[in-house]
């Protein structure tokens, strides 16, 4: 299977390197049984390590997110036990490396916000992958007991955002981080391997790359599959749509046979726009993020005339989320102008001039300044990112320093003053809840 597809180098030293190393016995070195590799989705984070297998005859034993979740408490941490045994034993018996892999740890056993539900099973699956790489050549069964020590066995966990888990699963002593992000190079040589046959040179593979820069590798690959989409429909309609099913399935004239699709990097470039256009609709419609929103943090402010109620926050579609963080849904500070400000903070403290109550003139619209008043007032930490227009469709945002948190005036001059540091850069607001370790709101503040 790898003989026409890439595998990266720098992913190939690193899986090698801690195989090997936990299939050795290296005296007073303490190695890390788990190596967790994340990074953006589609990234072929699973579909590497298949490959690096292959090259190094390494049999792996599979786990999915779906299994770490059951309607009785300890059959998931049971099973994680049980398939550690069972590879320990195929060590023993074929005599060769094999790893333990489970996919998307974090989708099972991660926890993403208020409204992901936490059960005795997400514990206990944190507590099992914590005793086995504590104790990896003495994992029990429930309910037995052998004292005869077992093959210690590599566990290879991939996902997307592993600040989900719990925090001391993935302490240094436990588990080895490997952030996956494949460099232009490694991008060339993943998608020519895609085209491998296809009659594509290496300018076309790069114009391609280049033109859909911010494309996650899977997205070739479905562009492979789509330049089929007409052959298919042909097909259907020329045996016609009512004998499809007795034609492809348990056929006696065999699968259907097509001949290679035209491959030109303009028909490349004309099916990848329309890929791309059905992700912006997708991200447009935004329907999930506003049936999960929750009420504001602000509580509604009102003065003697008139009651006014915060509305919920809900992201446009302008304003990226990274894709490592939970949607929104947690309580955010609205982004609708509040006409007083919360906990009694008023205009004079956010700034005057010349003795009258005004805002400070540096640029910062009323509304921002209130909710920085705000913030600040309830406790929050307040911090800037910035990115450029390729960061930020990324979500690779650049994170900056704490604004200052003891006065909002002086807050408001040093956001000002970074905002004209970084002229030409979207700047985003974020407020962070220091005690409950999650974020409150994500406001663009400033565009190119």
């Amino acid at each position: 299977m790898s003989q026409h597809y890439y595998i990266s180098p720098r992913f190939i030293d690193k899986l090698a390197v801690h195989i090997t190393k936990n299939f050795l016995d290296i005296p007073h070195v303490r190695v890390p049984l788990i190596l967790g590799i994340h990074g953006r989705k589609g990234e072929g984070k699973s579909f590497q390590c298949e490959l690096v297998f292959e090259r190094m005859g390494i049999e792996a034993v599979h786990m999915s997110s779906g299994e770490l979740e059951s309607p009785d408490a300890g059959d998931p941490a049971r099973l994680i036990r049980l398939r550690y045994r069972e590879t320990a034993e195929m060590i023993r018996v074929k005599g060769k490396m094999c790893v333990l892999m489970i996919n998307d740890l974090d989708a099972g056993a991660g926890r993403f916000d208020e409204r992901t539900q936490y059960t005795v099973n997400t514990q206990l699956v944190h507590g099992t992958l914590m005793n086995i790489a504590d104790n990896p050549t003495n994992v029990q069964l429930p309910g037995s007991y052998d004292s005869q020590p077992i093959h210690r066995v590599p566990i290879i966990v991939t996902g997307n955002d592993f600040s989900t888990l719990y925090a001391p699963l993935t302490r240094d002593g436990r588990m080895s981080k490997f952030y996956w992000e494949p460099n232009r190079e490694d991008r060339i040589g993943i998608v020519s391997g895609i085209f491998h046959g296809d009659g594509l040179s290496s300018g076309e593979i790069e114009q391609l790359i280049d033109t859909f820069d911010n494309q996650a590798i899977d997205f070739f690959s479905a562009l492979r599959s789509r330049i089929y989409d007409e052959q298919i429909r042909k097909f259907i309609y020329d045996i016609g749509i009512d004998r499809v099913s007795s034609r492809v399935v348990n056929s006696k004239q065999g699968p259907p046979k097509f001949e290679t699709p035209n491959f030109s990097i303009s028909r490349l470039i004309e099916f990848g726009e329309l890929i791309k256009a059905e992700q912006q609709r997708l991200e447009l419609s935004g329907l999930a993020r506003e049936y999960n929103q929750v009420p504001s943090l602000t509580s509604p402010a009102s003065n003697t005339n008139t009651n006014t109620n915060s509305n919920s926050h809900i992201p446009t579609p302008d304003q990226p989320q990274a894709n490592h963080k939970a949607p929104l849904s947690n309580p955010v500070i609205s982004e609708s102008t509040s006409p007083k400000v919360a906990n009694g903070l008023n205009q004079c403290q956010i700034g005057q001039h010349n003795g009258s109550k005004k805002p400070l003139d540096l640029g910062l619209d009323l509304e921002t300044q209130e909710q920085i008043g705000e913030l600040l007032a309830q406790g929050y930490r307040l911090t800037l990112e910035y990115g450029n227009e390729r960061r930020v469709k990324n979500n690779a945002w650049k994170s900056g320093n704490p604004l200052p948190e003891n006065n909002v005036s002086e807050a408001i001059a040093a956001l000002t003053e970074r905002l004209g540091e970084h002229k030409g850069e979207y700047v985003r607001l974020i407020g962070i809840d220091t005690k409950a370790k999650r974020r409150v709101i994500e406001k663009i503040i400033q565009r190119p």
